[in-house]
């Protein structure tokens, strides 16, 4: 989760889960049409708000704006993920959590929210 300031907090929490495709698809360099396989798609229930996250996250934070937009989506599914798998002591993620909250909160503060 980003860090927020209590108002959006305030208007995240009253909000109800969100559901997200996810769509991955390389880009080909000689310009051809992809064969085979050529995009990745998965659906996602997240606890948090991703277009309002994107809204709010400040842009000087020498991040380009996809790579704030990766910043944001990669957390928040991780940290959707562990949660989902919290109550399993044996899942890697709890296993990992206290890292992982570690690498969270490092990337959550270089993406600048207010």
């Amino acid at each position: 989760m980003v860090a927020l300031s209590p108002t959006a907090q305030a208007a995240m929490a009253s909000s109800s889960s969100q559901r997200y495709r996810i769509t991955v698809t390389p880009i080909e360099k000689d310009g051809l049409q992809c064969s085979g396989r050529c995009t990745i798609e998965l659906e996602h229930r997240a606890q948090q708000d991703w277009m309002r996250l994107l809204e709010i996250a400040r842009r000087n934070t020498g991040l380009s704006g996809d790579e704030r937009a990766a910043a944001i989506v990669a957390t928040q599914l991780l940290r959707d993920l562990a949660q989902r798998h919290a109550d399993e002591p044996s899942h890697p993620l709890t296993v990992l959590q206290p890292q992982l909250d570690e690498v969270l909160a490092a990337l959550e503060s270089i993406q600048g929210a207010p």
